[in-house]
């Protein structure tokens, strides 16, 4: 196969030469451990990073080395996932446990260092091992090395990171909604931290934004929700969209926006209103037949101006959209486009070398013998890519990462499917019982690519048992998103909808329900990536696989060693 040096790649090799002076070193000690917080009338032991939730904001330049030293005082074996950065030949940083590691146990250390190359925005760092992301993340933003974005410098900076939370010990509650086959559902939204002023015993647990009149101002939004795409509104104000998943993008003006589970929005927000109090406010969207359990509530916090005197008027709410509004949610998620002639923009690849059609979607698994099952006809909740329900290799001695470099036997295969096993009608919401269609194997199956090489792939949604909006991950990579659309995928129809020109570039991707979504991008990156549902519940149920990069031509395009302190299994 003809090897072509992908733009991002040979950049990232020239601005490592050009920048080696410049560059800093930027150093972090997480001490993670039990906390005890309070929310909505109780008391909660949580997991937390420095005593902190949401953990620590890390601040970079595009072109520094993190180095985050991790020490592991909890009670739980924990992995940090550094979500959206490239890793760009670091893959045993990239902290996603059983698949570039092995979980760092009670009581012990381990240090990622890797750089942060042609990214700037907004991502995200969280736990990658088990549920502990619900309270253990935080904001990871990257500041351009030459200090000027493509729009107007705003007056200030200021991160929402939205979650949830759980009025009740957590773990417990997912862990026994797994065992049982049932759904784990939150009881708050939360914007950073904060439940807001709806709840009971909140009054005092609302996020507080102070704005200048006249002033514009950057959020950097991130949608930490263990499960749930949610909306995001400030009453009367309008919001641009500049930047999506750490990539510039054409401003968009709108009044709402809607971020998937794991995605990040950079949105300016002028405090061009009259002197007052308005109401920030977010609230999932969620759909499906039959209607998906989750949490229907709505969290807000306030936008106080200068000279506002909060006890004259209540603030303003803004009109939230129903949770079912698939119009909206598309609008957005559709309409974004890449930012011509911006900072590290990336061209679309244009020669495809490897196509993949992967189906998307909610099944069973069989309810174990004298068990009780709560799922769909007394079975267990399931999930699977091409019919294939994906297993971590717990117990298997090495994480996915080890047995690749070490040539590991018996830990996965690569004999992931390209293609469903069978073709039908996906977006059929009748096929619930068809059990061929609703019960899949589990497998520890993974796609492998040559360096370099162009890979498209069709995301398919199907509507066996629940057809949902599925936020794609995939690490490592970056993606440009081609094309979005509703009901089966058909290439003689809908490649005329592909945008080659400015597509989004993104991290995540929401295949819409009952709809599909095509990705395309360069592999160049060695290593084992995780390919997965952002949506906690469907992630651990076997939405995913992996992606296993192979060594380029020389020593400088392959994967180096692991570290020496890489945890053991």
């Amino acid at each position: 196969m003809k090897l072509l040096v992908f733009p991002v790649l040979a950049w990232s090799f020239a601005l490592l030469a050009s920048s080696l002076a410049s560059a800093a070193v930027v150093e972090h000690t997480f001490n993670i451990e039990n906390k005890i917080v309070k929310r909505m009338c109780h008391e909660q032991v949580i997991v937390a990073a420095n005593g902190l939730y949401p953990g620590p904001t890390i601040h970079v330049t595009e072109g520094d080395t993190v180095i985050i030293h991790v020490l592991n005082n909890s009670p739980y074996n924990i992995t940090l996932h550094w979500h959206g950065i490239y890793q760009l030949f670091t893959s045993w940083a990239d902290g996603v446990e059983y698949v570039t590691q092995c979980g760092i146990h009670p009581g012990h250390k381990f240090t990622y260092k890797y750089k942060v190359i042609g990214q700037e925005g907004t991502l995200f760092w969280h736990a990658h091992s088990f549920a502990l992301r619900a309270t253990l993340h935080g904001a990871f933003i990257i500041h351009p090395r030459n200090g000027r974005y493509p729009f107007p410098k705003p007056y200030h900076q200021v991160p929402i990171i939205l979650g949830d939370w759980y009025d009740t010990n957590f773990l417990d509650a997912l862990e026994g909604a797994l065992v049982s086959g049932g759904v784990a559902v939150s009881n708050a939204y939360t914007i950073n931290g904060f439940p807001g002023d709806l709840f009971n015993c909140s009054q005092n647990e609302t996020f507080k934004m102070k704005v200048k009149h006249g002033k514009t101002y950057l959020l950097r939004i991130i949608n930490a929700a263990l499960n749930n795409n949610l909306f995001f509104k400030i009453a009367d104000h309008k919001l641009t969209v500049v930047a999506a998943d750490a990539s510039y993008t054409k401003p968009y003006v709108t009044d709402i926006i809607i971020l998937a589970a794991g995605q990040t929005l950079d949105v300016l927000f002028k405090a061009d209103q009259p002197t007052g109090s308005y109401y920030m406010a977010a609230s999932p969207y969620g759909v499906g037949m039959p209607p998906p359990l989750f949490d229907r509530t709505m969290t807000r916090g306030i936008v106080v101006y200068d000279g506002n005197n909060t006890r004259a008027s209540p603030p303003v709410m803004p009109l939230l959209p129903p949770f079912f509004d698939t119009p909206t949610s598309f609008k957005l998620f559709s309409n974004l486009s890449s930012l011509v002639g911006g900072p590290h923009r990336v061209p679309v690849p244009l020669n495809v070398d490897e196509q993949m059609f992967i189906t998307v979607g909610i099944g069973l698994e069989k309810c174990p013998v004298n068990a009780k099952c709560v799922g769909p006809l007394n079975q267990k909740f399931s999930a699977n890519m091409n019919n294939e329900s994906f297993m971590l290799p717990k117990g298997k001695g090495n994480s996915m990462l080890e047995a690749s470099y070490y040539n590991v036997s018996g830990v996965y295969t690569t004999d992931f499917p390209d293609n469903p096993p069978m073709v039908f009608d996906y977006t059929n919401t009748n096929l619930t019982f068809n059990m061929s269609l609703v019960y899949s194997p589990k497998s520890t199956k993974v796609k492998k690519f040559k360096f370099n090489s162009t890979v498209e792939i069709v995301f398919q949604n199907t509507g066996v048992l629940k057809a949902q909006s599925h936020p794609i991950h995939v690490h490592g990579h970056s993606f440009h998103v081609l094309a979005q659309g509703f009901g089966n995928y058909d290439a003689d129809r809908d490649k005329a909808k592909f945008n080659l020109v400015n597509p989004q570039f993104r991290n995540t991707v929401a295949v819409p329900a009952g709809g599909w979504a095509v990705i395309r991008f360069q592999a160049n990156n060695p290593g084992v990536w995780f390919v997965h549902c952002h949506v906690d519940d469907h992630q651990v149920w076997g939405l995913g696989t992996a992606f296993v990069v192979e060594n380029g031509p020389t020593p400088e395009t392959s994967l180096p060693p692991p570290p020496a302190d890489l945890p053991k299994c």
